[in-house]
C-alpha cells in the first residue's frame, strides 16, 4: 500500500471516529447494531480507537434470525468475550412466537424483512436514541440517499425528503420524543476502502469471507449454501464448490461466489475486477427496483 493509500485511509478513519464521538456526545442511549459482517466488524475496530481505554459508551445489538451462519454466531460470541462489552441480541424466533410476524413459506422463504418488528421492538423495549450501523453509500441506491445522522420518525420509518443538510461535518442529532437516529459513520467508505482497512488492522474476520469448500445449490442464478433452513425440493441439487461471501445475511438470502482468494490480496483483487457490487449477492434486494428503499421505509436499518 502507498503512502497515499495509507493518508487516504487515516481521513476515512478520523471521520469514522468524529462522529462516533458525536454520538457519544448527542445522545443518551445509543447502541452499535452489530451483524457479524465485516462493516460492523470495522465499526467495533473503530470504537475501539475512540473510546479505549474506556468501556463503549453503548452496546452492541444483534438482531438474530435464527437462520444465521454458524460461523458469524462463532465470531460473534468470541469477539464479546475477547471485548469485555455488553451484547444484547433480540430474536425474531420471539416475534413469530409473539404472533407478531408470520413466517413466510414457499420455495423463497427467507426471514430477512422479518428482522425489522424485531429492531423496532429491540430499539423501543432499551429507548435507544440512536442506532450506529455499518451500511454504505456504494452498496446500493437507496442507502447512497441517506445522510450519515438518519432521522426515524416514531414508527422507525425513513422519509427520504425529511433529511437534514450536513454542511461542514457538523451532524444535527436533535430529535423529537419518540424519534431515533440511525448513524453510518463508515458511509464514506467503499468496499474496497472496507478491505485495505482491515488489512492494514489485521482485523480478524469470519472464516465465510474467505475461500472454502462448501455444499451449494443454485437458486435464481445464485449459489446459495445448501442450508437446512433452505426450502428446497428435488429440483434442487446440491454441488460441492470452491466458494465465498462477499456480505454476511440471513442463510436464506446472501448467497455466495465461486472464488479461490484464500487471502485479503487476494479478495482485493478479486472485488476491483468485479463488476458486480456486494449486494448483488443478496437475493432480498431483488425482489424489485426499490425493494431496499421500501424496506427502509419501513423500519428495515
Amino acid at each position: 500500500m502507498t503512502k497515499q493509500d495509507t493518508t487516504y485511509l487515516d481521513q476515512l478513519e478520523a471521520e469514522a471516529i468524529h462522529i462516533l464521538r458525536e454520538v457519544a456526545g448527542q445522545f443518551e442511549k445509543p447502541a452499535l447494531l452489530f451483524s457479524g459482517g465485516k462493516d460492523s466488524i470495522t465499526l467495533v475496530r473503530l470504537a475501539e480507537k475512540a473510546f479505549r481505554p474506556g468501556k463503549f459508551p453503548f452496546p452492541l445489538v444483534h438482531i438474530d434470525t435464527g437462520h444465521n451462519f454458524p460461523e458469524t454466531i462463532t465470531y460473534r460470541d468470541s469477539m464479546i468475550e475477547r471485548l469485555g462489552e455488553k451484547l444484547i441480541v433480540g430474536y425474531v424466533q420471539d416475534s413469530i412466537d409473539q404472533g407478531k410476524v408470520i413466517e413466510q413459506s414457499g420455495k423463497n422463504a427467507s426471514r430477512n424483512a422479518l428482522q425489522t418488528v424485531t429492531l423496532l421492538d429491540t430499539i423501543a423495549a432499551n429507548k435507544f436514541d440512536a442506532c450506529i450501523g455499518g451500511a454504505r453509500r456504494d452498496e446500493e441506491k437507496a442507502r447512497a440517499k441517506e445522510r450519515i445522522f438518519s432521522v426515524r420518525d416514531e414508527f422507525g420509518q425513513w422519509d427520504p425528503k425529511r433529511q437534514r443538510p450536513e454542511l461542514w461535518d457538523v451532524y444535527n442529532g436533535r430529535i423529537h420524543k419518540g424519534e431515533n437516529v440511525r448513524v453510518f459513520p463508515i458511509s464514506n467508505w467503499t468496499e474496497l476502502d472496507v478491505w485495505n482497512y482491515i488489512r492494514r488492522e489485521e482485523i480478524e474476520l469470519p472464516t465465510i469471507y474467505f475461500a472454502h469448500e462448501r455444499d451449494v445449490i443454485t437458486r435464481n442464478g445464485q449459489l446459495m449454501a445448501a442450508a437446512e433452513f433452505l426450502n428446497m425440493d428435488e429440483q434442487d441439487i446440491i454441488e460441492h464448490k470452491n466458494v465465498r461471501f462477499r456480505t454476511v445475511g440471513d442463510m436464506t438470502c446472501t448467497a455466495a461466489v465461486e472464488s479461490d482468494a484464500f487471502l485479503i490480496d487476494d479478495i482485493i483483487e478479486e472485488i476491483r475486477a468485479s463488476k458486480i457490487s456486494e449486494r448483488g449477492a443478496r437475493m432480498d434486494d431483488k425482489v424489485s427496483e426499490a425493494a431496499m428503499e421500501d424496506r427502509k421505509k419501513g423500519g428495515y436499518f
